[in-house]
């Protein structure tokens, strides 16, 4: 099976749509299938691989450099390797919804290509971005009905990251058949040791908590700061920031004012960790943290929890990735700083128990494996041919068949 990725920028390497879309290509192709990628160049690593179509970039006016701070750049979407691109595949697979997919959708309806596409973004992901606050919600709403009525109604099927993204399709009707199917997590070894190190009950040692994720607006880590301060163990909290964004600096002061403010007494680390460093930091890590209320599904904490840490994961409307919680001291409202640091509280209460549960979120791991999502997705993309296929095969409808050739006779009669 001939199948194409379409995606702006394949090679980004601080995007975590770009970072699963090539875990899935991957996984795809150690399945046996034969994919390729369109997109724009590899601007991280200019000499190394390069996509099968490579389009051009594309700098956006005005807003640019606020994408170039998430690492994340447009590819250009005219040309002949487009057209090229959907002619050589048997499925045409989405993973955003932006100018180059529509363009590959438009040459896929015209030749007759089946669609389909995985939801990685909300719309709120973009809106909360380009205005810088929270609020646009008739903005947001604008650009979902549009994403819903010139994409998702034309794709065969859609794969969801979690339950909140397939109900939210549900509810406005999209005409693709939704179904639910996480991104999957690469099968990790356990770094950390079944029992505990002897200083794990010592009162006076450093409790190491973390936060994986972009520091962007809806990624929230400001809730974080805020539950330090409220939190009875804030002088014995290590805290370590994973990642970067638009929000870097600023939140870099936020974490480091905790510190000169005499709140913890260990001077927060925050930066950028490769996948190795993020292993060994969560299987370390006494606490994950995750404040994001704007999220698809979040899967730096699902990869922190391969490593049995226990997380604490914000619940909200348009966040799937409390779907993982185990317990009800994992998760609290979102933006509640109080209810955040009542959970940090509970654990570092229950250290035992703290224990023991990582190692259960570590095994609840197990069943999102790669390798099994993408066998998965193999079937999808088998039965948008098929659907596809129906579609322009009469001989499916015997209804319409029947009355087709009544309709012929009649003719045949008349003339």
């Amino acid at each position: 099976m001939k199948i194409l990725f379409v995606v702006n920028n394949y090679f980004c390497k601080g995007n975590g749509l770009d970072e699963s879309a090539r875990r899935t290509v991957k996984a795809l192709r150690d399945a046996g299938q034969e994919v390729r990628v369109l997109s724009g160049p590899n601007l991280a690593d200019p000499d190394g691989e390069h996509p099968d179509y490579e389009m051009k970039n594309f700098d956006f006016p005005i807003i640019q450099p606020m994408l170039t701070s998430f690492d994340y750049h447009y590819a250009d979407w005219h040309g002949e390797k487009i057209e090229e691109a959907v002619r050589w595949a048997d499925v045409v697979h989405l993973e955003e919804t932006f100018f180059i997919h529509h363009a590959a959708m438009n040459w896929a309806r015209k030749i007759g290509k089946p669609i389909t596409g995985t939801y990685h973004v909300h719309p709120e992901n973009i809106i909360l971005n380009i205005l810088g606050f929270n609020g646009g919600y008739w903005a947001s709403n604008l650009l979902y009905r549009y994403w819903c009525r010139v994409f998702y109604d034309n794709y065969q099927y859609i794969q969801c990251p979690t339950d909140n993204v397939r109900d939210r399709l549900i509810r406005h009707r999209v005409k693709a058949h939704c179904f639910t199917l996480s991104n999957g997590v690469i099968s990790d070894k356990c770094l950390r040791p079944l029992t505990p190190p002897a200083d794990y009950l010592d009162e006076n040692r450093p409790l190491d908590l973390i936060y994986i994720g972009r520091t962007a607006i809806e990624k929230d880590q400001p809730t974080l700061f805020k539950a330090i301060r409220l939190s009875k163990y804030a002088h014995r909290i290590r805290l370590h920031i994973a990642g970067r964004g638009p929000k870097l600096e600023a939140y870099t002061k936020m974490a480091n004012k905790l510190y000169e403010d005499g709140i913890v007494k260990y001077q927060p680390t925050v930066g950028f960790y490769n996948r190795d460093e993020l292993r060994l930091l969560a299987a370390k890590a006494d606490l994950a943290v995750h404040c994001a209320y704007v999220e698809v599904e979040g899967m730096s904490i699902t990869e922190a929890m391969q490593q049995a840490v226990v997380p604490v994961i914000a619940t909200a409307r348009y966040s799937g990735t409390a779907t993982y919680a185990l317990d009800e001291h994992s998760t609290f409202p979102a933006k509640d700083a109080k209810a955040l640091a009542e959970q940090i509280d509970y654990w570092f209460d229950h250290p035992q128990e703290r224990w023991e549960q990582g190692f259960k979120y570590a095994e609840s791991m197990k069943k999102y494996d790669i390798a099994q999502c993408a066998r998965t997705l193999i079937d999808m993309f088998k039965k948008a041919i098929q659907a596809k296929k129906n579609e322009t095969d009469p001989t499916h409808y015997p209804v319409l068949s029947a009355i087709k050739r009544q309709v012929i006779r009649l003719y045949r009669h008349i003339a």
